[in-house]
Parts: structure tokens; C-alpha cells; sequence
């Protein structure tokens, strides 16, 4: 199998990175696809993905699969131990619950923030809408606040003492939305003890690409 994929900062391919880094798988190619190029954007990969998105996943078979989640899935029905979208069918609702919070919760307005209020955006996309980016920011840390207070009383993860794809997918939302000036509130101190301890997993540091630089922009 090939994983087309880009380095950190990019979120989206980070979340696939830590996945398998948590399962040990180790045996899937990685195909360095520079997004500061446009290689997501040629012709060759927009047959792969019409998108033109990372990451992408080319099967044994030769099939294409693109959308983190969707990836992820895939493996974890290839490799079901250990289980990180769930142990039972209750936990696979609770961690479906958590992913879906975390994406519409935090990453949508943090990706619309990226969008219209960073500068390092403006290139690709010159009718930044500033307003509505700078207004988004406070979607963003009213998230931050809807997770400290729900990691109050909770385990020392998403779905209690189970660490699963929902920390996956938040530590990537939360570590994107630092990477656009938006870090975690001092005085959010259950969320930043939660980010201190999936951040100190070992699949929280796994590479992209073993060997390539950092994605910059």
C-alpha cells in the first residue's frame, strides 16, 4: 500500500501518522506529496484523489481511498488490535460522538480562521474574508472551553481511561489551531493536562515521511 501524504504542520495527514504509529503498523509506503509544490494539485494525483487532498491511500488492488477518518477505518478493520475506534459498541459511539465534536466544534472554525485570517493563506487565496476569520477565533476558544469543562470530570481521555482516534483527532485540531496563533488558555487547565498527556505518547512525534523536512508555509 501507498500513503500519499505531507509532513507536519499538515493536520490531516498527522492524524493517519499517529494512527499507525499507535497500532505499529509499519509496512505502508509514504509517498512524499509536497503540497508547496502543487503535487496534490497535478494531474496524475487528481486521478487518484479529484480533490487534489492529502492524505491519500492507494490498496493493494490499486484502489484509492482519501479522507483521514475514512483511512483510518480502513485499517483498523485490517488490524482491529489494538482497537482505537472503540472496544465495544457503546465506546464506538462515544469515540464517533467525540470525533464529530471535535471536528465541528474545533476544526471547522480553526480551518476557517487558516483560511481567511492568516496571512501565509493569502497567496492561494487572495479574497480572504478577515472579518469572518478574526469572528471564527472565537469559535475556536469557546471549543477549547467546551472540552476543558468536559474533561473535568472525566478520565484522563476523550472516552474516560481509553485512549482512541478521538485523541488522535483532537491533539491534531488543537496542535493545528496553536500553529495559527491560537493556543491553549492558561486558565484551561484540564485541556492543557489532557494535551500534555497525549503529547507525550511516542505516536504523537511520528514522522510523515521519514527523512523529509517539515511541510513550511
Amino acid at each position: 500500500m501507498k500513503l500519499y501524504t505531507e509532513n507536519y504542520p499538515a493536520p490531516n495527514p498527522r492524524k493517519v501518522h499517529i494512527y499507525l504509529a499507535e497500532k505499529g503498523i509499519d509496512t505502508v509506503e509514504r509517498v512524499h506529496t509536497k503540497m508547496m509544490e502543487g503535487m496534490h494539485k497535478a494531474p496524475d494525483f487528481l486521478k487518484k484523489n479529484t480533490l487534489g487532498q492529502v492524505p491519500t491511500l492507494e490498496t493493494d488492488d490499486g484502489r484509492f481511498l482519501s479522507e483521514s477518518i475514512a483511512i483510518c477505518r480502513y485499517f483498523e478493520s485490517l488490524h482491529p488490535n489494538p482497537p482505537l475506534f472503540g472496544r465495544s459498541p457503546y465506546e464506538q459511539a462515544e469515540v464517533e460522538m467525540w470525533i464529530r465534536r471535535s471536528e465541528f466544534r474545533l476544526w471547522t472554525p480553526a480551518g476557517q480562521v487558516w483560511i481567511n485570517d492568516d496571512p501565509r493563506t493569502a497567496r492561494v487565496n487572495p479574497s480572504q474574508f478577515k472579518e469572518y476569520g478574526q469572528h471564527m477565533r472565537k469559535g475556536v476558544f469557546a471549543a477549547m472551553k467546551f472540552f476543558d469543562k468536559e474533561l473535568s470530570g472525566a478520565g484522563p481521555f476523550l472516552v474516560h481511561d481509553y485512549f482512541s482516534m478521538a485523541d488522535i483527532v483532537l491533539l491534531c485540531g488543537i496542535d493545528f489551531a496553536k500553529f495559527v496563533n491560537m493556543p491553549i488558555p492558561d486558565d484551561l487547565t484540564h485541556l492543557k493536562a489532557w494535551h500534555a498527556r497525549v503529547s507525550a505518547r511516542p505516536s504523537a512525534r511520528a514522522e510523515g515521511v521519514p527523512g523529509a523536512a517539515p511541510l513550511k508555509l
